[in-house]
């Protein structure tokens, strides 16, 4: 294959926001373009001027950079394309390969009925087709498809798919306000932009021979065609929103890392032998069309969160801090420090799934805490007075608080209590977090930092004492 021929695209519709399903296509597009260093085009088909809006491109633009698949032309748009859509019609009403039918839409009604009632496909008969009709109000331009034949293209997922001529319409290209069908603007903009590999979901397979009439009518090169099959869910029906969020900023909002979700839909359909886990880098590398299965790729949602904990624990401290400060900052944690957050996030980096569940984790690190109403009665209760006051003024004396001069403290200290550790440690730790789960006892007052420990005691043991009565 010649590196220089592949170009790629990706063209959502901004008629709502980037899903499962358009993101797993436009990963294999781009796939596609860096393994073969060509190019991937962004393309945004804004044709349905009623249903697509401004929000939902900003929604798509911003998945793509989330997940990382950068373009290398584009965002180009439909909508600013008509100029360039009129001049291809004209060309094929000059060269005869398309005309003007002047047939109202209740004239197409009553053949559609009467072809039903005589057991005949509901296509358009062709009455306009040997005319030689001009523009007028309310035509419209169909394509004059081939009436015997076959059309066949070999698809490089499904294989050999053929349709007999006779099946395909005469199909419209330009409506009667003036706007294009979908078939005739994909052609003409694919055509335009040089796309050698169209890449997409196996429901646009009855679009391939009728866009291929068109390419052939406007003698244009005909792309390589891939179908990708279906996306379902665990219990095999298509995905939908009962099998969980299908939107690529849903996954972003419950704090899924970009990579994780990027490794998940790459394994959709795809595959490299038994190999779950993958780099981006990795996968450019070893992505083909060759290893994309004829089967629906299953979307498993616990999967996805076993992935994205792996992520988690191996994700450089910086750049997940980053990450996760968008997060501590929704659950009302300001004046944040990057060096803080590395600290606490590296306590519960093996412990979380989500971003989410890390922040929630980490809440206890940056805002003042109340005690789990369980917890409290559990743990801080009166005959742990003593050794809570004993302890202050142990770490009060103390001048390091690295997690090894705190062991060297509380040996000490139990030492001389004759007391194991835990018999201190889960009121200690409902005592610095709130909770009777957290991170290492030793881990977190390190963390937290002696001024904020001394303070938390403090605070814990004037609890117990206005419990008592004290």
């Amino acid at each position: 294959m010649n590196n220089k021929e592949v170009v790629t695209r990706f063209p959502p519709s901004p008629t709502g926001t980037l899903h499962i399903g358009g993101a797993r296509t436009a990963l294999f597009n781009w796939l596609f373009a860096r393994h073969h260093n060509g190019k991937f085009i962004l393309r945004i088909e804004d044709t349905d001027r009623t249903r697509s809006t401004k929000e939902d491109t900003e929604v798509i633009i911003e998945s793509m950079r989330w997940l990382g698949l950068d373009w290398d032309e584009g965002p180009y748009f439909q909508s600013q394309r008509t100029d360039i859509y009129n001049e291809m019609i004209e060309r094929l009403l000059s060269s005869g390969k398309a005309y003007y039918c002047h047939c109202s839409p209740e004239e197409l009604e009553k053949k559609r009925i009467e072809a039903k009632k005589e057991g005949l496909k509901p296509k358009y008969d062709g009455t306009c087709r040997e005319r030689g009709l001009g523009k007028a109000p309310g035509a419209v331009v169909r394509l004059k498809s081939p009436q015997s034949g076959t059309t066949t293209f070999k698809d490089l997922v499904k294989g050999v798919i053929s349709i007999d001529n006779e099946e395909l319409d005469d199909l419209i290209l330009q409506r009667s306000d003036g706007s294009f069908t979908y078939n005739y603007a994909v052609v003409v903009d694919d055509s335009k932009m040089g796309v050698t590999y169209v890449i997409r979901g196996d429901d646009h397979v009855n679009n391939t021979p009728r866009q291929i009439l068109i390419y052939k009518a406007l003698a244009e090169p005909i792309p390589h065609y891939a179908h990708l099959p279906m996306i379902l869910g665990p219990d095999k029906s298509p995905l939908s929103k009962r099998h969980g969020a299908t939107s690529v900023l849903a996954y972003k909002e419950m704090g899924i890392l970009p990579y994780a979700l990027l490794n998940s839909l790459a394994r959709l359909g795809w595959s490299h032998g038994d190999q779950e886990k993958f780099s981006a880098q990795e996968l450019i590398e070893l992505f083909s069309l060759d290893h994309v299965g004829k089967s629906a790729g299953i979307f498993n949602t616990e999967k996805l969160l076993d992935l994205n904990a792996k992520y988690i624990m191996e994700a450089d401290d910086g750049n997940l801090a980053d990450l996760l400060i968008p997060f501590l900052s929704n659950l009302g944690c300001s004046n944040l420090n990057k060096e803080k957050v590395k600290e606490a996030l590296r306590t519960l980096k093996a412990r979380a799934k989500t971003l989410v569940e890390m922040a929630q984790g980490a809440l206890f690190y940056f805002k003042e805490i109340t005690f789990e109403k369980q917890a409290d009665e559990k743990f801080l209760r009166p005959e742990v007075l003593e050794i809570l006051e004993d302890l202050l003024s142990a770490l009060k004396g103390t001048t390091g608080f690295a997690q090894e001069e705190l062991e060297k403290t509380f040996s000490t200290f139990l030492e001389r209590h004759q007391i194991k550790l835990g018999t201190v440690a889960q009121p200690l730790r409902v005592t610095l977090t709130g909770r009777a789960v957290s991170p290492g006892i030793f881990e977190i007052m390190e963390v937290l930092g002696q001024e904020m420990v001394i303070k938390r005691l403090s605070n814990a043991i004037s609890h117990i004492k206005s419990k008592k009565g004290l």
